[in-house]
């Protein structure tokens, strides 16, 4: 590769990227790229014609992971642009067959990140083919409640951003970038793996005012590099039930490689909210569907021995909706997680022990979900939330429904447990235990009645989508007050631990006649 493998582009100019400042190698002097290799290390140096006056190396293995330093290129003529680029694949592609030492480690063709070795490669190619789309990026940016409250975190924290470094974690169409640029953040960098990152350039382009001091980073955060650590780290981590598609994984570890000992994080706690629901309209619908599988002569063939795996398939999926909160039998418990201290391991397997008391007598069809987020701005705290009988986002909530319901009274204590473990789909396998403990006379001597589990997949949702019916209220009950998660206080121990936080407002589920 020494003499044999050299190749020599023209260009029109070479300019190096910083955070503060950029020089150039300009058309005042002919400008040159060089692929070489020498003593086995391979590189790719922009200089003037005389390799004597100063220019850039950049090796060329690393360069679309590696962003401590960043050069733009301008070609005389789209030609020659593709004819450097094939270039550049092509020594790409040699250095990592021959497993070349390049000054940074050892290369080779098998380089794998964190983010490779937790996902398997299906599952990260539909996951960044859908974040690459417009179409999903507008229905993120038209949930109002969304992307107000980030704005308004953001916009009313201006003291923790002026003068700042920010790295927004994946970054999307770069919304939150350009939020942290209109707060004053002296730079921010805008890290996005998917092709989403080719249109955040776009609109950050189309706002010069403000992406001059934003710049998009194509790649992932367990790969890229970065010139300067953050002040700030700004995301939108959440999914469906907070830790669906993983991402908050994603999110702790740029805290760890990017962030400033004391750096702020917007958002910086997340609370999973839980309680005991009774529906009886949603269990019947989700057990009719695999009515179907009962014919006994469909076309002449007998459907039967499938129903009962058609019933356990149809009640392994979560339902995503949102619902009327008077149909909780039980005030909720919350799961904390402390976005500032938990470690990435810590969120590979969540263990929720769960304790309530029934509030009313009914059939108890299952556990609801929502979650909430903290930003913790040095002026102004906000919460965003998804709790039913707040305004809807695109997140909705989630319940998990029994296949056997459980029959509970007035004051009588349900227990169990909400077990979720991560998987290499981006999601989670869940698991969920209820149990109801004997009531009345006695029952501190007694054990636990009835019991009923489940096994869902957060992965494969039953997206209902509907928005709360209008709940009419039976002679006997009386009206409860809607109960609101961002109304619930939360203290600084209870961020020490990431327990049960019992929640003190009261509410009524549904007396089903």
């Amino acid at each position: 590769m020494e003499q044999k493998h050299k190749q020599e582009f023209a260009l029109a100019s070479a300019t190096e990227l910083s955070s503060s400042s950029a020089s150039a190698l300009t058309q005042s002097s002919p400008v040159f790229a060089r692929f070489s290799a020498r003593n086995g290390l391979v590189e790719l140096r922009f200089s003037e014609q005389s390799e004597a006056i100063g220019g850039y190396n950049v090796d060329p293995c690393t360069a679309q992971k590696s962003y401590s330093r960043g050069i733009t290129i301008q070609f005389r003529d789209e030609e020659e642009s593709r004819a450097f680029h094939c270039a550049f694949e092509q020594w790409k592609t040699e250095v990592k067959d021959q497993g070349t030492h390049l000054p940074n480690g050892d290369v080779s063709g098998s380089l794998k990140s964190k983010f490779d070795d937790k996902v398997e490669p299906s599952s990260a190619k539909m996951y960044f083919h859908y974040y690459g789309q417009l179409l999903h990026q507008q229905n993120m940016l038209q949930d109002y409640v969304r992307t107000g409250t980030y704005y308004a975190a953001v916009i009313e924290n201006r003291a923790d951003f002026i003068g700042r470094v920010v790295v927004d974690v994946g970054a999307g169409s770069g919304i939150l970038s350009l939020f942290a640029a209109q707060a004053g953040a002296k730079h921010v960098y805008a890290v996005e793996a998917s092709e989403m990152a080719e249109y955040a350039r776009k609109l950050i382009a189309g706002n010069p005012s403000l992406g001059e001091r934003i710049t998009v980073i194509k790649g992932k955060v367990e790969e890229v590099e970065l010139p300067e650590k953050a002040d700030i780290l700004i995301s939108e981590p959440m999914g469906t039930l907070l830790v669906n598609e993983r991402m908050l994984e994603t999110y702790v570890i740029a805290r760890d490689r990017f962030l400033v000992p004391m750096g702020k994080m917007f958002p910086s706690v997340g609370r999973i909210h839980m309680a005991p629901f009774s529906d009886e309209y949603l269990f019947v619908e989700i057990a009719n569907k695999a009515l179907f599988w009962q014919q006994q002569n469909y076309y002449g063939v007998d459907l039967t021995p499938l129903y009962g795996s058609a019933f356990h398939g149809y009640f392994s999926q979560p339902v995503v909706d949102a619902f009327d909160p008077r149909l909780l039998v039980a005030p909720a418990v919350s799961h904390v997680i402390d976005f500032k201290k938990t470690k990435e391991e810590n969120l590979y397997e969540i263990d929720i022990p769960l304790k309530f008391i029934s509030s009313v007598g009914t059939r108890v069809h299952g556990l609801a979900c929502w979650f909430d987020v903290l930003f913790d701005g040095s002026t102004v705290q906000r919460w965003l939330t998804t709790a039913p009988g707040a305004p809807t986002t695109h997140w909705y909530q989630l319940r998990c429904v029994l296949s056997q319901p459980l029959y509970v009274m007035a004051g009588q204590e349900i227990t169990g447990q909400l077990r979720m473990i991560a998987h290499s789909a981006q999601s989670y396998t869940i698991y969920l235990t209820l149990s109801v403990k004997m009531w009345g006379p006695g029952a501190d001597q007694g054990g636990i009645l009835q019991t009923s589990s489940c096994k869902l997949d957060l992965k494969e949702p039953y997206y209902r989508m509907s928005q709360p019916q209008p709940y009419v209220l039976t002679q006997d009950q009386q009206p409860h007050q809607l109960m609101h998660s961002q109304d619930i206080p939360i203290q600084a121990d209870d961020l020490e631990e990431p327990e049960l936080i019992q929640l003190q407002s009261q509410c009524s589920g549904a007396q089903l006649q």
